[in-house]
């Protein structure tokens, strides 16, 4: 399969330091490397109803975005949530996206789950804080949706900022950047669990 990459903006404001990191990232692909990019402010989701204990669960989210969404995530190879961190994980756009795997998960026919595993999910974020460790439980939320997914994991891209831009100062992140999708991405494991072998 040609890798094509999939990268979920989920920031609430078009061309936000998460977006310029993510985009420095981006450019050093390969030109053969199809690339989509879907802001989740410009296409939003409805709330997600949790119908997962409901015997009359037989039907999947309905609607354009959801349909949008649900076709690049499948269609990608590569699936790159770009997110702010927000309370030190995901945004809500983003964590929204997120609850609607749990839907397709459940749609007769879909096999969600066996159509990503084995693919890899990133994560790029930036964070106004200058100590990384504030960004783990967003770290943690994107290994063990991997994890739980049995995809790979590539790790998160991290930079600093608040104000617009700011990132663009952040040499360190842009220096991460120019090599950030050229690491091997393993299988994505809980923490504390051992690869069998």
């Amino acid at each position: 399969m040609t890798r094509r990459f999939l990268f979920v903006l989920g920031s609430s404001r078009s061309e936000g330091n998460t977006e310029l990191l993510a985009r420095r990232a981006a450019e050093q692909l390969p030109t053969d490397v199809e690339q989509q990019w879907i802001s989740l402010a410009e296409h939003p989701l409805p709330d997600f109803l949790d119908l997962r204990h409901d015997s009359e669960y037989l039907h999947s989210p309905t609607g354009d975005a959801p349909q949008r969404l649900l076709d690049a995530t499948l269609a990608a190879t590569d699936i790159v949530i770009a997110s702010p961190v927000y309370w030190y994980s995901v945004s809500a756009l983003t964590k929204r996206y997120l609850d609607y795997w749990s839907g397709w998960l459940r749609t007769p026919g879909l096999d969600f789950k066996a159509q990503l595993a084995g693919r890899t999910l990133w994560g790029v974020s930036v964070l106004a804080d200058d100590r990384p460790v504030v960004a783990d439980p967003f770290v943690g939320t994107l290994n063990n949706s991997a994890a739980y997914m049995e995809m790979r994991f590539g790790g998160v891209l991290l930079g600093n900022g608040s104000n617009r831009g700011d990132v663009l100062k952040d040499e360190a992140a842009l220096t991460r950047a120019k090599t950030f999708f050229e690491q091997e991405a393993p299988l994505a494991r809980f923490p504390g669990e051992q690869l069998t072998p």
